[in-house]
């Protein structure tokens, strides 16, 4: 008996022993686990979103940026008296009282009120924090505003109701422009009630950085302001423009119509803020295509401008006819007539001496045939025949821009090789990266040359005689007193379902300026034009506007006029370049009277307040077309001209 009390003893000291072993670990060693574990379930937080990151203009200026926008969040469990609350949370969301109360009796841990409750303005906040209701809490959101409305839209992009970039920039750039969210922490029980004698604590939010783009404001403007007045005079199904720093890749402008308001994207259609038409977009270029043969050739000593070529109106080509755009062609011409004038037959010629293995070794290293690498979303490739498959009608429709499919980023770039002396640039629209607080520079991006495609002396030929076309050829209409302009027209017809649409066509120019030294390079596509005299070529409809876009974005840029370009060759319907004649001093009435005698039909616009005429844009000395318009400007101390 005695033995098995022992025992018994023995067993039972064993027992407290191990009690109070696992009390130690469990009080010692497992206190900090527990504790976590105990607080994650007590634990709720109501998140708290950092301000997403603006997007700036290349001075600066925001696009886009994010308008505060506070939204109300409640806990259910907490809130004691949900009728009560109800009804006082009710007129000032705009809600039912039914509404609010079915969110205020559910059973999960936090809500939002909504719609009432998101993205409210401020007096609704201060009237809401004014009540000071147990288990509501505000949290700020924030809404994206575009001060420019439609600006750039397809370049900056769209957010979903979460501030999640979806397209463009904001989605490009997402997590730079997203920064970290934080939150209000507080514990409570499984019923949401707050635990007693537990306080909040607050976890601020980063904010996001801002992206500051390559998008001159003001040229954006001048291009949007050119594609506004060709889609009320065309009626076209779609428009996509450019305007790029040929040294450094850089995007000045990037438009397109269809276009929307980002604000309310929700009201288009998905094709038009899903595709950015300048960099998505495939089409056959047209003659603007020739500038790759024209310098393939030129490189590889395949022709000299001042070479002869007989134009029959047609070159035949594997039995098949391939006609001139002329009826009747150009018959005796120079190499640099066959340029100045888009002589099908004469690129015909070059491709030929070129032979299809050269030629296209020349289209890819100028960058078609794959994507550009521009810094957005949604980049289309373009199409290229398989060289395998090329034969002498294939080689000969390449030549002049038919058969191969590439996009406008594409052109631009491949021309922008031309007017920097021959390297290919990777284009970019983000100019760095920085600190939303600070403005410290985060990331920013250089210039990077993809590969080098032609020699510096053949780009400077290739731009003479891309002068000559705007100066004596068929891109007249582009030409502008002292700018220099050199560049290509295109007229394409548009394939659809393997065959070609009668009088569908998409008409383009490219242009740079100036032509010695190219700063610019502008670029317009118009599909499907309808112009009522019906003639529909891209040296009647598109080259002006490029030479409008050059004239406009040069002066913003800084660069003046010179008078050692090639000369104008005037033919009948031109426009006559004359002298404004110097308004500024004058009386408004001597202005006025000024004007009506002067011979070249000017028009001015008057603006300001005054007497005097102290400014005026153009200045006066300066050469503009017959017909144009002068701004004048009124005051009291006369000036010599303005911007």
């Amino acid at each position: 008996m005695r033995r098995r009390l022992v025992w018994l003893l023995m067993i039972l000291l064993i027992g407290i022993a191990a009690l109070a072993g696992r009390l130690v670990f469990v009080q010692i060693v497992q206190n900090k686990w527990l504790s976590s574990q105990a607080k994650d379930l007590w634990e709720r937080t109501v998140p708290l979103a950092g301000i997403r990151g603006s997007i700036l203009d290349s001075a600066g200026q925001p696009l886009t940026y994010t308008a505060s926008a506070p939204s109300v969040l409640v806990v259910p469990a907490q809130v004691k008296d949900k009728e009560g609350t109800a009804k006082r949370l009710a007129p000032i969301l705009g809600m039912t009282e039914d509404k609010v109360l079915a969110t205020l009796k559910k059973r999960s841990s936090i809500e939002y009120l909504r719609p009432g409750g998101r993205r409210m303005s401020q007096a609704q906040v201060d009237q809401i924090r004014q009540l000071d209701m147990p288990g509501i809490y505000i949290t700020e959101e924030g809404k994206r505003a575009y001060p420019y409305g439609n600006l750039a839209a397809q370049v900056l992009g769209i957010t979903g109701s979460e501030n999640q970039g979806l397209t463009g920039i904001e989605r490009e750039y997402d997590s730079q422009l997203t920064g970290e969210k934080g939150g209000i922490t507080f514990f409570a029980k499984a019923n949401g009630e707050l635990m007693p004698g537990q306080g909040e604590s607050v976890q601020p939010a980063t904010d996001g950085d801002d992206v500051k783009l390559t998008i001159n404001l003001q040229i954006q403007q001048y291009v949007q302001r050119e594609i506004e007045q060709a889609v009320a005079e065309y009626n076209p199904d779609s428009v996509t423009a450019l305007v790029e720093n040929p040294q450094t890749g850089a995007i000045l402008a990037m438009a397109n119509y269809p276009t929307f308001d980002p604000a309310d994207w929700q009201d288009a259609p998905a094709s038009t803020y899903n595709r950015n038409l300048a960099i998505w977009q495939t089409f056959e270029p047209g003659s603007t295509f020739k500038i790759v043969t024209l310098s393939a050739a030129m490189q590889e000593n395949k022709v000299n401008l001042k070479d002869g070529f007989y134009d029959p109106g047609y070159y035949e080509v594997a039995g098949h006819r391939i006609r001139c755009w002329k009826a009747g062609g150009h018959g005796s011409e120079t190499f640099l007539n066959v340029v100045e004038n888009s002589c099908n037959p004469g690129f015909i010629a070059l491709g030929e001496r070129l032979g299809k293995n050269t030629l296209f070794s020349y289209i890819k290293k100028f960058g078609f045939g794959q994507k550009t690498g521009i810094d957005l979303p949604g980049e289309g490739n373009g199409i290229l025949f398989k060289q395998s498959q090329v034969g002498p009608l294939e080689l000969a429709t390449t030549a002049f821009g038919q058969g191969v499919s590439v996009t406008p980023i594409q052109q631009v770039m491949a021309l922008g090789a031309v007017a920097n002396g021959g390297n290919l640039m990777k284009p970019f629209v983000v100019q760095d990266v920085q600190s939303h607080d600070t403005g410290q520079i985060v990331s920013e991006t250089n210039p990077t040359v993809v590969r080098r495609v032609i020699s510096s002396s053949t780009a400077a030929s290739v731009r003479s005689a891309l002068e000559s076309v705007v100066a004596q050829g068929s891109g007249g209409k582009a030409f502008k007193p002292g700018l220099r302009i050199a560049g290509k027209t295109g007229t394409a017809q548009v394939a659809k379902n393997g065959r070609y649409e009668s009088g569908h066509y998409i008409v383009s120019f490219i242009g740079m300026a100036p032509a010695n030294n190219p700063q610019l390079i502008a670029y317009i596509a118009i599909d499907n034009p309808h112009p009522k005299n019906g003639v529909v070529f891209g040296g009647v409809i598109a080259a002006p506007i490029v030479g409008n876009i050059l004239a406009d974005s040069l002066e913003e840029i800084g660069v003046e006029p010179a008078n050692n370009g090639i000369p104008k060759k005037y033919k009948y319907g031109d426009a006559i370049p004359i002298e404004v004649p110097n308004f500024t001093g004058l009386s408004l009435k001597d202005a006025k009277q000024l004007a009506l005698q002067n011979t070249s039909n000017l028009r001015v616009t008057i603006q300001g307040s005054g007497v005097t005429v102290v400014a005026q844009s153009p200045a006066g000395g300066s050469k503009v077309d017959e017909g144009s318009t002068i701004r004048l400007i009124l005051g009291d101390n006369p000036a010599s001209s303005v911007n």
